[in-house]
């Protein structure tokens, strides 16, 4: 069964996002992050796009590596999470991944392995946010381990903004401190700056970056829309007008009535609904695009269906019309923001099917 709401991915505008990053990262290298399905854009169709764009692709876990490896992926592949087992160590020899490791354990395991092959990897360090990533009085000790390791050929030094999409925040700078030092005391190549990073501290961008929710077209910061940093979006969530009502004033709409007509009004039923990643906690007002008109969402929002008051749409709206929920002229975070969420969230739960 065909359903009414469908996304458009559009390469090229991934493609335009990904000469933004090399504008503002200078002669970094870019490790493009592709966890999370591409942060729902299709991790095989983006991986593919990427693969010899970029000097490296990122995952979360082993398991989102090998999928790319099956599908005859041969980037430089980076595990954020690392290797959990030694089930997960051995296929990170096997496949070349890079694993991140932010335990001690994790070092210790790969310090005893015996292998045939050889791997890089990554050492992240704790330096404020404190959820991935070893002591920084931890860090020497163990960086020599893992360089000592046999089946270690490079080990490479990474951490993680807390807060880098708030400029104002002091940790920041506490955190780039820390990195510094550490990153002084070990002599390694590193990579700190993600997509809030590299857009707003050009001091933070070192040996290596990884963009995320940039490349993908959506600002990383709740008050600067994306176009600010001339990004496309690259997701287009579409559907259609499927109903058109006449109602009167003071007649109520959707589940619970919590929204009623102040005047008479036509209010367009569209076909999608938080079954298709529309976000149920969008309110009434949440701004759509109908026949690239801006609409306010109506009522409380159904498994399947919407409604948007039209009644003062230039020409008369029919069903079969085009609704755009958000991508082209519509910037998600607007979105995003009248559901009490982020664009991240979003975009994962429309393209979780890619």
């Amino acid at each position: 069964m065909q359903r009414n709401a469908r996304l458009e991915i559009d390469l090229k505008a991934l493609m335009h996002n990904l000469s933004v990053v090399r504008q503002y990262s200078a002669n970094a290298k870019i490790i493009a992050v592709i966890k999370a399905n591409a942060y729902g854009h299709g991790m095989l169709s983006i991986g593919r796009q990427l693969e010899n764009a970029v000097d490296a692709l990122a995952v979360a876990c082993v398991d989102e590596a090998l999928v790319l490896r099956e599908a005859g992926i041969n980037a430089e592949l980076i595990v954020l999470q690392g290797f959990q087992n030694q089930q997960q160590l051995d296929q990170c020899l096997a496949f070349n991944l890079q694993p991140v490791c932010h335990q001690d354990w994790q070092v210790e395991l790969l310090s005893q392995a015996v292998s045939q092959h050889q791997l890089n990897c990554w050492l992240k360090v704790d330096t404020g946010m404190h959820r991935l990533g070893v002591a920084l009085k931890q860090a020497a000790l163990l960086s020599q381990q893992l360089e000592d390791a046999a089946v270690v050929k490079k080990v490479r030094l990474m951490s993680h903004f807390a807060n880098a999409d708030d400029s104002s925040s002091a940790l920041n700078q506490s955190q780039l401190d820390a990195f510094n030092q550490c990153q002084q005391q070990l002599g390694l190549e590193a990579s700190l700056a993600n997509s809030a990073a590299i857009l707003s501290m050009p001091q933070a961008i070192k040996h290596w970056v990884r963009p995320g929710i940039m490349l993908y077209g959506s600002s990383p910061f709740a008050t600067q829309p994306a176009s600010e940093y001339d990004l496309k979006p690259v997701m287009t969530l579409k559907s259609q007008v499927i109903a058109i009502n006449s109602l009167s004033r003071g007649q109520s709409v959707g589940y619970g009535g919590l929204w009623s007509c102040t005047r008479d009004s036509q209010i367009a039923v569209v076909g999608i609904g938080y079954g298709d990643g529309y976000p149920r906690h969008a309110a009434s007002g949440t701004p759509l695009l109908v026949n690239g008109q801006r609409c306010p969402l109506v009522g409380r929002v159904s498994m399947d269906t919407i409604c948007v008051d039209v009644t003062d749409c230039e020409a008369p709206v029919q069903t079969g019309d085009e609704v755009i929920l958000w991508g082209g002229q519509l910037d998600v975070n607007e979105v995003a923001k009248a559901a009490s969420t982020i664009s991240y969230e979003l975009l994962c739960h429309a393209g979780r099917d890619q």
